[in-house]
């Protein structure tokens, strides 16, 4: 779980909590070999599932998403696993793996994006950095 969460909303930190070991990261503070240190925690302590929780649009928590993913890979093993995020500091979606999959090849995101430009609109809604380079692209052009 992102260890930000608990400052966003701790409601859904200790409701999520309910029941389970819960171990925080923080992408950011942690070092790049995340994806070796998540595998060998799930290789030795052979947990029944894994559940991610972050903060939804966090570069830096997306790693944890990928980390997951990763380490089923490494294994070479199916990993009973579940990936939500916390949007807008409101509200928890359910995230597939293959979301988590192709969000890293940016190739793809960027087909997905000019087959349905609506998404763009919905960005506005959830992302600062869009809504500030629309303004700035907005002053440019006046």
């Amino acid at each position: 779980m992102s260890a930000c969460l608990k400052i966003i909303n701790n409601s859904f930190v200790e409701e999520l909590a309910k029941g389970k070991v819960v171990l925080y990261a923080c992408p950011e503070r942690e070092h790049p070999a995340l994806y070796g240190k998540i595998a060998s925690i799930i290789r030795s302590s052979k947990p029944r599932s894994v559940t991610v929780v972050t903060v939804d649009g966090s570069p830096h928590c997306f790693q944890l998403h990928a980390a997951v993913n990763e380490a089923e890979y490494i294994l070479g093993e199916k990993i009973n696993k579940k990936h939500y995020v916390v949007v807008d500091g409101e509200k928890v979606v359910e995230i597939s793996p293959d979301a988590v999959r192709v969000a890293r090849y940016l190739h793809l995101v960027n087909k997905l994006i000019k087959s349905n430009n609506d998404v763009l609109e919905e960005l506005k809604q959830h992302s600062l950095e869009y809504r500030k380079l629309l303004e700035l692209q907005q002053k440019q052009s006046s």
